[in-house]
């Protein structure tokens, strides 16, 4: 009983109105609240001091010629003292309003009230009974200003307004009514009167000043907040941000900021729907909370990207350690509507003032080093490096100016024939994909295409290239074919099968002479859609081959699985054939799975007679290389495609490079 009777005498003198008909607050508001309350206290302060020291030294020249004299100099002295002391004080308190202040500074500013109080109620107790009525009134009218001073000055903390009046007020009650006299009766009367008229309404105004500082908060707070996660947004990142400036600044404290991305989170929307994208950002949001330290802050800025706020950091390998306890979040799968999902995350970290002493830099940074994790250059989480970011830069410039090279007419195709072995003839041609970069010169796919994919500007380039590669097959031979390469992102997107429809339409192009050649990076995912897709294709007549077959996953199920006509064997293989005995049998393998499963094989990369000799030996059905035609635009490749005898001319030359 004694111990909750401390404690609530505790909590009121700490500001708590909640006993009073005021808000319940947890510790975060109540502290911001406080800290509101002693920064309009604050900022009365030094009038209020000088108030005293005026009154004091009025009550010195009413007393001088009274034989108390020196003792109203002694009191007034302790006034003078409390004022100077206080008000020199005030003046050494930085101008910064503090976040957030405790309640022992309450405490002790509801104790110097109160002693300054009881200075003041010391003059009615000494001096009033022996005062002339000229001294008695001033005391009074002292006395009463101070009270409507104090209250008004102390008016937002109320614990604080009570702790200066009531002395004063006990005091000054007792002094005028033990007088005797009916007139100081009534004095007396009114004062009571007065000082709980001050006190009601010094209640009113504290409590409608924290209700009112609740509610703006509330509404500052949902500013802040994101409204899916409820984690900070990106305007409180901002605020945490320049708060960490301004640490650094004032007590060279460093810190640092990572830019944080899911991986594959479109997928989860595509595959599972917007919701149970929502439902993951939600369980992420509560990992990551709960694997960063309380002093560092966690925000959601846009989709599913997060940012962190590490503060006190004491190197770099800390930083990256606080990171990686971090992304630990990703260590389990989540579960959304029964379903597993394993999810991860690139992360990428600058720290300040080492990679930028100033906010734009080190977010750019920031973003820099995460955009180096994400293209997996060390790790999924990393610091950030000048290097790496110099090539993400140049990666990011040549991105910008993909953007625009098809409207800039940059993007060309050239063809690479494609030889039937056994017919010792030209069957066709591979469409490959050039760009002519107005200061770079021409650059080949494997320099943009990934770009392309990671900025989805792939589905426009896609659709170009198996257009434009239709049109011109379309004025081939009937029995020529043309192979276009299809990338795993273009085949994910639902609207790629119409796509294909149309164009074959469009150019008049029979399916059959339609070759899509897929990577084996589809088999990786494993996504149903795009089998499915492939399948539909097939159905309609366009012939699917797996290129650069045994660079990669490479699992022989798939083969089984997945829709193939052909499987096209990597020119590395090729390279070796007759140097290296590995590789010959590598390929003698490959070419005899190709013919137990029914599957013509397509050699790349044949550059020597004597590779396309082995090649024949063994049964390969088609090749194509360097030894056959380089890839070329279709102005050259038309002597293969036009006129019988100059074809005839090319079938000799092939027959001739075959019995060499």
């Amino acid at each position: 009983m004694f111990d909750r009777m401390r404690s609530r005498v505790s909590r009121i003198c700490s500001g708590d109105l909640s006993y009073f008909g005021g808000p319940v607050l947890d510790d975060i508001i109540a502290g911001r609240i406080r800290a509101e309350q002693m920064s309009m206290i604050l900022q009365y302060l030094p009038w209020m001091m000088l108030a005293n020291g005026a009154n004091a030294l009025i009550l010195v020249v009413a007393f001088w010629n009274s034989p108390e004299r020196w003792w109203v100099l002694v009191w007034a002295t302790a006034v003078l003292a409390f004022a100077a002391t206080y008000g020199i004080r005030r003046r050494r308190v930085r101008s910064e309003k503090p976040e957030t202040v405790s309640a022992r500074t309450v405490r002790r500013a509801a104790r110097n009230a109160f002693l300054l109080g009881c200075i003041w109620a010391a003059s009615p107790l000494l001096f009033f009974a022996g005062a002339a009525s000229g001294g008695q009134i001033i005391i009074t009218c002292l006395c009463a200003g101070m009270l409507g001073g104090g209250a008004f000055a102390f008016a937002s903390l109320p614990v604080a307004a009570i702790a200066f009046t009531s002395p004063i007020f006990i005091a000054s009650s007792f002094a005028i009514a033990r007088t005797g006299d009916h007139v100081y009766f009534l004095v007396a009367v009114l004062m009571v009167v007065y000082t709980c008229v001050l006190l009601r309404g010094v209640f009113v105004h504290g409590l409608k000043l924290i209700g009112r500082m609740v509610s703006q908060w509330e509404i500052e707070k949902e500013i802040r907040r994101d409204a899916l996660t409820k984690l900070p947004n990106r305007v409180a990142f901002q605020e945490a941000l320049e708060a960490a400036f301004y640490r650094m600044q004032r007590g060279h404290e460093q810190f640092a900021v990572s830019y944080l991305d899911l991986d594959q989170f479109k997928g989860v929307n595509d595959k599972l729907g917007h919701a149970a994208g929502d439902e993951l950002l939600m369980q992420v949001a509560g990992r990551l909370s709960e694997h960063k330290r309380k002093a560092d802050l966690l925000a959601r800025l846009s989709g599913d990207e997060f940012a962190l706020v590490l503060t006190c950091i004491a190197s770099p390998e800390h930083a990256w350690a606080l990171l990686d306890s971090v992304m630990r979040a990703f260590d389990a799968p989540f579960h959304i509507d029964g379903v597993e999902i394993i999810s991860s995350a690139c992360a990428g970290i600058a720290i300040a003032p080492a990679h930028g002493s100033e906010k734009a830099a080190l977010l750019k940074h920031a973003d820099e080093a995460l955009y180096s994790a994400k293209r997996g250059v060390g790790g999924s989480v990393q610091l950030f490096d000048p290097e790496s970011a110099a090539k993400g830069r140049e990666r990011r410039a040549l991105a910008s100016d993909l953007r625009g090279a098809l409207q800039r007419k940059e993007l060309y195709l050239e063809f690479q024939p494609l030889l039937d072995i056994h017919r010792n003839r030209i069957v066709g041609a591979e469409a490959l994909l050039r760009w002519m970069h107005p200061s770079r010169g021409v650059i080949g796919p494997s320099d943009f295409i990934q770009i392309a994919e990671e900025t989805e500007l792939i589905h426009p380039i896609g659709e170009w290239v198996l257009r434009e590669a239709c049109r011109t097959a379309a004025r081939w031979p009937r029995d020529f074919k043309v192979a276009v390469n299809f990338s795993s992102v273009q085949l994910r997107r639902a609207s790629i099968l119409p796509m294909i429809i149309n164009v074959l339409s469009e150019t008049s192009l029979s399916p059959s002479r339609l070759e899509a050649e897929i990577t084996e990076t589809i088999l990786i995912s494993e996504d149903e859609f795009a089998f499915a897709t492939l399948n539909a294709l097939r159905s309609l007549g366009v012939r699917i081959a797996l290129d650069d077959f045994g660079t990669g996953y490479s699992s022989l199920s798939y083969l089984r699985k997945l829709p193939l006509d052909r499987i096209k064997i990597d020119g590395s293989f090729i390279k070796s054939v007759n140097s290296n005995r590995q590789a010959a049998t590598i390929v003698r393998a490959v070419l005899g799975l190709g013919r137990g499963l029914g599957l013509p094989v397509l050699a790349e990369g044949v550059e020597t007679n004597a590779e396309l000799r082995f090649l024949q030996e063994e049964g390969c059905s088609e090749v194509q290389g360097y030894l056959l035609g380089r890839p070329a635009p279709i102005g050259t490749f038309c002597r293969y495609t036009h006129g019988k005898a100059r074809f005839g001319a090319e079938v000799s030359f092939f027959r001739r490079a075959v019995n060499a």
